[in-house]
């Protein structure tokens, strides 16, 4: 009876230690992926990467660094045009040298301008798989490469390359629903560096006779009930929420422009609606009818609503924006997420 018992003790013991293994398994490409953002947002670094899209290469410079709690990053195109993008905490100055211009705005995200990868939760794997697709060599790095899919046509997927020792991402794929790359960067040289002075994040560029434009955000950034009409959308793609809602004032524009964002955790949609004026058109000539542009990975869709110009643009398909889009109605404000059936 006792070797029976110990029989059945061991089997289960078997059984409970495969079960952890498998759950461990599981979440293991979900923790390099919050290793990947940690060393993205934390680590000082700089190095040189390719960005290919839409059949074009440019090649940029990214220097990082955290000291005392404060984030620099320098981001220099290497191309020939002389851009180059300055962070200091939360203040983003945009050097531009083919349009004689510094553009200077405040940051309410802390993102790092090279880009970090959103927080996979639990939520999330209704809408994407995430899995370790195999360990490789990749620019004489050990890596692991990690895939994150769609289920559905309504968000883009990645792969990516993260280096065992040090958790940065040495090439990234943005993919859509059939695994076609849409956009891609690629790590030439990276080196991680114990000190980076701040003279590493001065432009080169010479500013004399630029013009200095600088854009600030409102001083009432959220929409009161009293305020503006408020606006909403009535019908989101599966697993979309609002998570912000605010007005802003854009350039060009008299009255403060409502902004919405819309999440499913990974992906976003931007929404700005403002007060629409028609078009002079020559008599006859009907206006031109909606339609999605593309700028690389993003999408944008413009519509009138209610007399309102709304727009939705986000690095997301082009079915994504024009539904979100198309879904904007006036009415109250909801943050939750709908519920799911």
């Amino acid at each position: 009876m006792s070797t029976k018992r110990n029989s059945e003790r061991f089997t289960w013991g078997l059984f409970a230690l495969v079960i952890s293994a498998v759950a461990v398994a599981a979440d293991e490409p979900r923790q390099w992926l919050e290793r990947m953002n940690q060393a993205l947002t934390s680590s000082d670094y700089e190095g040189v990467f390719s960005h290919w899209q839409d059949g074009k290469v440019e090649m940029l410079r990214i220097i990082h660094r955290v000291k005392n709690g404060e984030v620099r990053e320098r981001l220099v195109s290497l191309d020939g045009s002389g851009r180059e993008f300055i962070r200091n905490g939360t203040e983003l100055a945009c050097y531009l040298p083919d349009k004689r211009t510094v553009l200077v705005e405040k940051r309410a995200d802390q993102n790092p301008l090279l880009g970090n990868f959103p927080t996979f939760d639990e939520s999330s794997t209704a809408f994407y798989d995430v899995q370790e697709v195999k360990r490789t060599r990749f620019n004489r790095r050990n890596t692991r490469i990690i895939s994150v899919t769609p289920k559905d046509e309504f968000r883009y997927g990645y792969r990516l390359w993260i280096d065992d020792s040090t958790a940065m991402p040495i090439r990234t794929q943005l993919c859509d629903s059939r695994g076609r790359v849409i956009e891609q960067v690629v790590f030439s040289d990276l080196t991680f560096n114990a000190h980076i002075p701040d003279s590493a994040f001065k432009p080169e560029v010479s500013t004399e006779g630029f013009q200095w434009l600088r854009n600030e955000p409102s001083s009432s950034p959220v929409l009161a009930a009293g305020g503006p009409a408020l606006w909403n959308a009535l019908k989101l793609p599966p697993g979309f929420r609002m998570t912000v809602r605010a007005a802003q004032v854009m350039p060009g524009s008299q009255d403060p422009v409502a902004h919405l964002v819309f999440s499913d955790g990974l992906a976003s949609v931007s929404v700005f609606v403002e007060a629409h004026q028609a078009p002079q058109l020559p008599e006859g000539q009907a206006p031109p009818a909606p339609g999605v542009a593309r700028f690389g990975s993003s999408s944008a869709f413009s519509t009138v609503i209610e007399g309102h110009k709304v727009t939705a643009v986000g690095e997301v398909p082009p079915e994504t924006v024009k539904a979100i889009a198309n879904s904007v109605k006036s009415g109250p404000l909801s943050l939750q997420a709908p519920p799911r059936h």
